[in-house]
């Protein structure tokens, strides 16, 4: 028996050598007798270009030949489906996807008025499955998570190789449940935990505010993100905010990772004056259609935009129409960068294929994508606006250096404990300042950043940033809307 098992495997090598060899001398004297010369060292194939009918065959063979001959039983229905995934992920487009039946119903809540998860837009940036917006005010943004954040792992597996849809799935899940990603950032030289306890997210398309400031009253209408009803929230709104008398406007769309193109427009409707151009779309064929403003007066107010590096998508449609049509001042950072418009075509069986057919350039005729849309006054918030979620086990003492001692750093001196650094090093004045801190908690002052330290010191720093009176971005569109206001 042994010596059979031996001449078998055997045999099994010679045939597969004398197959490559013999695959590999076909091609050299398929070329050689169609007439074409080899060059020195060549030996790839001419280009085969087969007909509809052929490749659909080619396909039919594909499939019947796994399904009679493949070592074990597949579903046929699991082929069509990897076939179908085949076909997206040639196109590598990140924001092309074939999503199941569960994912295409989870994709249109997201949508919706409300669903559970973190609330964050997760795409393919760079080949990871990575953070593109954390929605305002959600689990994911009060846990740290930033735009361009690559996911490693979640809740300890490895996602490398998945697809977004896999990995949404699994970060999705009940309110009150807990999800602990690990992401690798930029500019951080280890990979750190977030653990996110998931809620239910509830999708406020637009809020309204008022802020009075030398005497004017300013207006601020924060799209959080583009809905199926947003242009009518927005209208709602907006007339609200002009019967009150507003003397300027500010529209804030820092943090909102898009949706319907349609509510872009609409709103765009609302604030573009002199019938300029919206957005303009790019076809696959090249033809540019122009979706103009139809309306005609400028509204007797200033307008400023507000963008952050969490702005993308219809957010930068909207954000680039107010910079270039209606000469309108963006305040805060460079946007995102996503310059693609994607369709959502349902299945029969309620799967769907969600793939990008158009392009969308400016008023101006210019593309974005991935360069994200200028402010025209820059302005970024405070460091510790950017620090990261702290993971402390441990704890960390004097003279230790870590990055997750300088985020506590820049943390501490947010909140008025100066540390006199923020480069990671745990030298005396960091000792005060934590000391300092536990003595105003009621903390065990023991100096050290410990577990219990960080979560306070984590929680409070969520609080200030809250504080609107610290959004710097904010203050300085506010001045910006009164300056132009009183001229």
């Amino acid at each position: 028996m042994k010596t059979k098992q031996l001449l078998f495997t055997m045999s099994v090598v010679v045939i597969i050598a004398v197959a490559g060899f013999f695959f590999i001398n076909g091609l050299q004297l398929g070329q050689t007798n169609s007439g074409d010369a080899l060059e020195d060292g060549q030996e790839t194939a001419p280009e085969v270009i087969l007909d509809d009918n052929e490749l659909m065959e080619k396909f039919e063979t594909a499939l019947k030949t796994i399904e009679g001959s493949y070592v074990s039983e597949i579903e046929r229905q699991q082929l069509i489906e990897g076939a179908i995934n085949g076909m997206v992920e040639t196109l590598d487009d990140p924001f092309s996807d074939y999503m199941d039946i569960s994912s295409a119903a989870d994709f249109q809540q997201s949508l919706s008025s409300h669903f559970e998860g973190i609330g964050a837009e997760v795409g393919l940036v760079d080949g990871y499955v990575s953070i593109i917006s954390p929605m305002r005010e959600s689990p994911a943004e009060k846990a740290g998570l930033l735009p361009n954040d690559a996911i490693l792992e979640i809740d300890g597996e490895s996602i490398e190789g998945w697809s977004v849809n896999e990995a949404v799935a699994l970060i999705r899940g009940e309110g009150g449940t807990e999800v602990t990603l690990t992401i690798q950032r930029s500019g951080n030289s280890e990979p750190f935990n977030v653990s996110i306890v998931r809620d239910t997210i509830e999708v406020e398309s637009v809020r309204s505010d008022t802020f009075e400031h030398e005497g004017a009253l300013i207006g601020r209408l924060e799209i959080t993100s583009f809905s199926e009803d947003v242009g009518t929230q927005f209208d709602q709104l907006l007339q609200e905010l002009e019967v009150e008398g507003i003397d300027g406007l500010i529209v804030d769309v820092r943090g909102n990772p898009g949706g319907y193109l349609d509510g872009a427009q609409k709103i765009g409707n609302l604030l573009i004056p002199e019938g300029k151009p919206v957005v303009q779309i790019e076809h696959g064929d090249g033809e540019v259609e122009s979706y103009n403003s139809s309306m005609q007066d400028k509204k007797p107010y200033p307008i400023v935009g507000l963008i952050n590096g969490s702005s993308a998508s219809a957010s930068e449609i909207l954000a680039a129409a107010l910079k270039e049509s209606g000469n309108y001042d963006l305040v805060g950072e460079t946007t995102f960068g996503k310059g693609t418009v994607q369709k959502s075509i349902p299945m029969s069986d309620g799967s769907a294929l969600k793939i990008t057919t158009d392009r969308w350039l400016t008023a101006d005729g210019n593309t974005i994508d991935k360069e994200g849309v200028e402010p025209t006054v820059e302005q970024s918030q405070p460091d510790y606006f950017y620090s990261i979620a702290l993971s402390v086990e441990d704890g960390f003492e004097r003279d230790q250096v870590s990055e997750q001692i300088g985020h506590a750093q820049n943390m501490l001196s947010g909140l008025g404990y100066d540390t006199g650094r923020n480069d990671g090093y745990f030298d005396e004045q960091t000792e005060v300042a934590i000391i300092e801190f536990q003595e105003s908690h009621d903390l065990e002052v023991d100096g050290q950043l410990n577990a219990e330290t960080a979560e306070k010191l984590q929680e409070d720093i969520l609080t200030h940033i809250r504080d609107l009176e610290n959004d710097e971005q904010l203050n300085r569109a506010i001045e910006l809307v009164v300056e132009q206001a009183s001229e």
